[in-house]
């Protein structure tokens, strides 16, 4: 899988995609709101068993103590954590559908630099190209089509 201007492709099909709001970067740190360029790797698929079925075998569920820690001075910076967790962190468990469905990418994982940015994730976009946070955003459909169709280690090259 490759990002490109249009979007990300796969094979012969190209499915339009939101990038962060900081852009595409090679240098990317805690905050910017960039996307880090770089081959990347699936390395997890999360899911919320509530509202949507299994997607694939390797998903796993994402319940209501799941979080994703964005601290940088924090030892479990840019992994997956459970509440009560006092360092700043995500909640994956959301109440809009935006990470009904995520991917995580090997970004900065598993041995975090400290400010080097933390979860890039492939999730369900707020509308057409609104950007992210950093993070690749799909439209659900699309989303739910990639995640039956990748497996841990899934390249993605973004330029």
């Amino acid at each position: 899988m490759r990002i490109t201007p249009m979007g990300l492709r796969l094979g012969t099909t190209t499915y339009p995609c939101s990038i962060g709001r900081g852009g595409l970067r090679p240098d990317k740190a805690e905050g910017d709101g960039a996307t880090p360029t770089g081959t990347h790797r699936v390395a997890d698929l999360w899911y919320r068993a509530d509202r949507i079925a299994r997607p694939a075998p390797w998903a796993r569920p994402i319940g209501p103590g799941d979080l994703w820690c964005d601290d940088p001075d924090h030892p479990a910076y840019n992994c997956h954590t459970r509440a009560p967790f006092a360092a700043s962190h995500e909640r994956l468990r959301r109440p809009d559908p935006l990470y009904d469905l995520i991917l995580t990418l090997d970004w900065n994982w598993p041995r975090a630099t400290p400010h080097r940015g933390s979860a890039i994730f492939v999730h369900q976009w707020r509308r057409p190209r609104y950007p992210t946070e950093g993070c690749l955003a799909l439209r659900r459909d699309h989303l739910h089509r990639l995640a039956r169709r990748l497996v841990p280690g899934t390249q993605i090259r973004i330029d």
